[in-house]
């Protein structure tokens, strides 16, 4: 596979961030995306919203933006990756998000 990713061995990155639909995407924004998914993993539905909000500070701090458009593809690619309960907290994760605007 191409190293579109950037420095480094793609081969290192999980396969949703090796997807080829992401590649015009800067991998600063998937690294961070990644370690959300990554850090909240263990988290109960209760922990989730403080999480949440933590993690907005930390992106405005690092400005870290994401456009409408860029959301939707690195949604479907982190979708097709998933296993059934993975799907289930980013659903969770989302309807926490939306909610919150």
């Amino acid at each position: 596979m191409a190293d579109y990713m950037g420095s480094g061995n793609s081969a290192d990155k999980p396969e949703w961030m090796r997807e080829p639909s992401l590649k015009d995407i800067p991998v600063d924004k998937l690294d961070f995306l990644q370690k959300m998914v990554f850090e909240s993993k263990t988290l109960s539905q209760k922990e989730l919203m403080p999480f949440l909000m933590a993690l907005a500070q930390r992106s405005r701090s690092a400005n870290i933006t994401f456009t409408q458009e860029e959301m939707t593809v690195i949604i479907e690619a982190i979708k097709k990756y998933s296993t059934p309960e993975e799907l289930m907290k980013m659903n969770q994760i989302m309807k926490l998000m939306q909610r919150r605007k």
